[in-house]
């Protein structure tokens, strides 16, 4: 489907009351400039939000709440981590996270460490 016919779809979506649907879009550079491009669906958004990459004393706050592999983690770990692989980039955390509970699972390990976190950066993309 072509972009501009998803966004139409989209849009009526938005508007058939039956639905009772949200839509959140997430994109990076660029991404505002594209909608904004379609004044039927950007007329209809209701708050532009510009997210940026956590501080290493964010990450320590808030991966810990993410998700329960990281929940008794070390925090050297953690900033380890932020370090060398996800720089503050909550995707980046995600497919990390997605990584470390295969680790966990096959290593029967019951926190991340060192030597999983570097296998777990070598699946990154």
């Amino acid at each position: 489907m072509a972009q501009r016919e998803a966004f139409e779809y989209f849009r009526y979506l938005w508007d058939e009351r039956a639905t009772q649907i949200a839509i959140v879009f997430v994109g990076g550079a660029g991404a505002h400039t594209v909608l904004r491009r379609e004044p039927m669906l950007s007329s209809r958004i209701f708050i532009w939000q510009q997210f940026t990459r956590l501080t290493p004393e964010e990450v320590l706050d808030v991966v810990p709440l993410f998700h329960p592999v990281w929940e008794d983690a070390d925090p050297a770990d953690l900033t380890f981590a932020d370090e060398q692989a996800a720089h503050g980039n909550f995707r980046a955390w995600a497919q990390l996270t997605a990584h470390m509970r295969t680790a966990l699972e096959r290593t029967g390990r019951p926190r991340p460490d060192r030597d999983l976190l570097r296998w777990a950066f070598s699946r990154l993309a």
